[in-house]
């Protein structure tokens, strides 16, 4: 998914320097919500491993096993909480080349 966001936002803003039409707007706009839809995935997906730490972490109390389990689950917390910055980052910035894509249609109306 990483280089798929980056090849768009590549392509993105090459159009924006060149040119950019009504359509490419429209493709543009529905490629963020489908890049939204993936941001709410994942972090329904992170949300879920924090709540399976943290009960594992609870249950490490009771033995010494389950913190074993709480270790690895920490580990794919922490993978999925960078991950979901980035593409939270990134999508943002796609955002703003949205702005500038509908700042230079306009411009052409």
């Amino acid at each position: 998914m990483k280089k798929y966001v980056k090849k768009v936002i590549l392509e993105y803003e090459k159009k924006i320097l060149s040119s950019c039409s009504l359509r490419d707007l429209d493709e543009f706009d529905r490629l963020i919500k489908r890049l939204n839809h993936e941001r709410l995935i994942h972090l329904l997906v992170t949300m879920f491993y924090a709540l399976l730490t943290i009960i594992f972490m609870a249950m490490g109390l009771l033995s010494g096993y389950f913190l074993i389990i709480f270790g690895i689950l920490l580990i794919f917390v922490l993978c999925y909480v960078i991950y979901y910055f980035w593409l939270e980052k990134h999508i943002q910035y796609l955002y703003t080349l949205y702005d500038k894509m509908i700042e230079k249609v306009g411009d052409f109306k």
